[in-house]
């Protein structure tokens, strides 16, 4: 019986998975992989092993010495270089969640308006809504579902959060290079531009916080981590250039 060669659909996809789970957790064992593979109906080893080869063309897996296997296919190359950085076709290519979507960026984002009967403005809330939920699932997955200050690694507790606002440039909103994972209270003070990180990536703190919490509480949370690098990603490192944006337009010193 001859075997099924893969369609540039499936591959499409497996490449959004790739983007929203670890490195380190291409396994056929790994739920999603398994939900995908039912999905495209393709077994789960087969679909941990197109994982696999889309590593081998990440630069910057490359760049730290590591990445998939080799000898993927041409089409698998291709399916890279046309899709893999587009991130709103990737957000729409998989329509399940791979991380729950508790917290959404803005309440008064479109994603918290209530449905209407307006056809097109409900296909904008789901894209809407996709597109936050592949930011979400990417961002934890890069940090390896830690807050990258603190170490936290309740789920619940973590926060998928912009350096450059949702509302501030569109073309970033689903770019993983735009985001870091952090606790609530860290994304809390991140948004409001009460903490950022220097270009070393080490934790900078706004005075307001010294001078308005009570000792303990500024220390226990903010102070022990101040100048400490963050936990970096193997894979959608902070834009350099988006890190700048937050110091210069949000932070305050």
């Amino acid at each position: 019986m001859a075997r099924r060669l893969w369609t540039r659909d499936e591959l499409v996809k497996t490449l959004a998975l790739y983007c929203q789970i670890p490195f380190g957790q291409f396994d056929g064992r790994n739920p999603a992989v398994q939900k995908l593979a039912s999905e495209i109906e393709r077994t789960p080893s087969a679909v941990a092993l197109k994982l696999s080869n889309f590593a081998s063309f990440d630069p910057e897996l490359q760049a730290r010495g590591v990445g998939g296997l080799p000898h993927a296919s041409q089409l698998d190359r291709d399916i890279w270089d046309e899709f893999f950085g587009k991130w709103d076709t990737l957000s729409l290519a998989i329509d399940f969640d791979i991380v729950p979507i508790e917290h959404l960026v803005d309440p008064t984002d479109l994603l918290m308006r209530p449905a209407t009967a307006d056809s097109t403005q409900s296909q904008r809330l789901v894209t809407a809504r996709r597109g936050q939920s592949f930011f979400r699932a990417s961002i934890l997955a890069v940090y390896e579902y830690k807050c990258c200050v603190t170490g936290i690694p309740t789920l619940e507790l973590l926060r998928a959060s912009h350096i450059v606002p949702w509302a501030a440039n569109i073309d970033s909103r689903l770019d993983p290079h735009n985001g870091l994972c952090l606790n609530a209270l860290h994304d809390a003070a991140f948004d409001r531009g009460l903490i950022s990180f220097d270009e070393s990536l080490r934790l900078t703190i706004s005075r307001r916080l010294h001078n308005e919490l009570p000792g303990d509480i500024y220390t226990d949370m903010f102070a022990r981590y101040q100048d400490k690098p963050i936990h970096l990603p193997e894979r959608f490192m902070p834009s350099k250039e988006h890190l700048t944006y937050h110091r210069e337009q949000i932070f305050q010193e």
